[in-house]
C-alpha cells in the first residue's frame, strides 16, 4: 500500500476505535498512528487466528476492517499499560 493509503486507513481506523473505545481522544495524527498501528497488528493477527492471506490489500471494507479491529486491540492494550 502506499503511504496516502496507509495514512487514510489510519485516520478511519483510529477514528473509529476512538469513538468505539470512548475515552480521551489522541487527536488526528494519534488517531492515524494508531489506525496505522492497528492495521499491522490486526493483518498480523488475521494471518496468526485466521489463516488470512494478505488481509490488508489496500483502501477497500476489508482492510479499513482489518485495522479497526488491530487499533481496538492497540488502544485495549495502551490502556491497560496505561493504568
Amino acid at each position: 500500500m502506499g503511504l496516502i493509503t496507509w495514512i487514510l486507513v489510519g485516520i478511519i481506523a483510529g477514528w473509529m476505535a476512538g469513538f468505539t473505545m470512548k475515552g480521551r481522544g489522541f487527536g488526528c495524527f494519534g488517531n492515524i498512528v494508531i489506525g496505522i498501528v492497528g492495521a499491522l497488528v490486526g493483518g498480523w493477527l488475521a494471518g496468526a487466528l485466521f489463516n488470512i492471506q494478505h488481509p490488508i490489500t489496500g483502501l477497500n471494507l476489508n482492510t479499513i476492517i482489518v485495522a479497526f479491529l488491530g487499533a481496538v486491540v492497540v488502544l485495549y492494550i495502551a490502556r491497560l499499560v496505561k493504568i
